[in-house]
């Protein structure tokens, strides 16, 4: 008995140490997220909470901790409330496959991209659970917008990571990441990245694709009727999966983990440090996007994903199976 507490204790351990930086690293990035705006806009951004306004996401925090939750006497109570529940958790148990270096990963299975993909694919449930327990004609829309918009971007980067899948011949983040030893694969697959990327934007209802949450057409989208904490799970799960997506896309096509060039000074930074460094990047082209490009149309929305990205995609699977085949390239499993 003592023997099975603490295996408990060191896995409840193991989950914490994950989690609570993933936490922080959102508090973070939305700082960071209102740092790049405010510069591309010449504004100034949060600089009075805090040292360079550092504690201003802190503080929206406590706001959100201290505002009444209301909850409408029409709604479906037990949905409503879980809505925003499931959202968050299933941004957050992804996180359990991310490998940080070779050895520091929570969960390394075999099919880690498989299991990435599902539970990505599963966040369209709390927005539909959030817009259709609301019992309201505007979240209910933004809800459904919303699943469209989430369901036609997913199959493109589905697409995308079958090339990928093609070139390692495994499902295992690991050796995803080992394969891109000698080059990333950001360099022949970069076509697919672009298309990864702008999906990416689509999926995690960024700009200039947050037509679930554009304040003209929508109010607020599916969370018009959330309040206090439960408005703020929503937004902590939105800023989980981007940190998520850019997660994805340094293991997909960054290289992971590794470093650039295995010389000195670069082979003396910390594996983990190096998928930092990349997601950071990768969330700063999240960030210029929204401060630069304008908001899509829905229709020129759903046309970019179906009648040019999917497209794009399964034909690149296809010249990628070729040339691997043609070239006996193929990997042996």
């Amino acid at each position: 008995m003592p023997e099975y507490f603490s295996i408990i204790f060191l896995e409840t351990y193991k989950i914490l140490f994950l989690l609570v930086p993933v936490l922080v690293s959102v508090a973070l990035i939305v700082w960071l997220d209102r740092r790049i705006w405010a510069f591309v806009q010449k504004r100034r951004g949060p600089n009075v909470v805090g040292p360079f306004g550092l504690f201003q996401s802190l503080a929206d925090a406590l706001k959100y901790v201290f505002k009444e939750i209301i909850v409408p006497a029409s709604s479906n109570k037990a949905i409503f409330v879980l809505a925003p529940i499931v959202t968050m958790t299933l941004a957050l148990i992804a996180w359990a496959v991310i490998p940080f270096s070779e050895t520091l990963v929570l969960s390394n299975i075999n099919v880690g991209i498989l299991y990435l993909f599902a539970v990505s694919s599963l966040g369209v449930y709390g927005i539909i659970m959030g817009g259709w327990a609301s019992n309201s004609k505007y979240p209910f829309l933004g809800a459904i917008r919303s699943a469209a918009q989430m369901i036609s971007y997913e199959i493109s980067i589905g697409v995308i990571i079958i090339n990928v899948l093609l070139c390692v011949g495994s499902l295992n983040l690991n050796d995803i990441v080992l394969a891109q030893k000698k080059v990333w694969f950001i360099i022949p697959l970069f076509p697919m990245f672009v298309i990864f990327f702008i999906s990416a934007l689509a999926e995690t209802n960024r700009p200039p694709f947050d037509l679930p949450e554009a304040e003209a057409e929508l109010v607020s989208g599916y969370q018009t009727e959330y309040s206090g904490m439960m408005y703020a799970m929503f937004w902590l799960g939105e800023y989980a999966n981007i940190l998520l997506m850019c997660a994805m896309g340094s293991i997909l096509f960054l290289g992971g983990w590794l470093a650039p060039i295995e010389i000195f000074p670069f082979n003396l930074i910390p594996s983990a440090l190096w998928l930092v460094l990349k997601i950071l990047f990768l969330f700063i082209l999240f960030a210029l996007v929204k401060a630069i490009v304008p908001r899509y149309r829905y229709d020129q929305l759903m046309k970019l994903g179906w009648k040019i990205f999917l497209p794009l995609s399964l034909t690149w699977v296809v010249l990628t199976a070729s040339y691997l085949f043609y070239f006996n390239l193929l990997p042996v499993i």
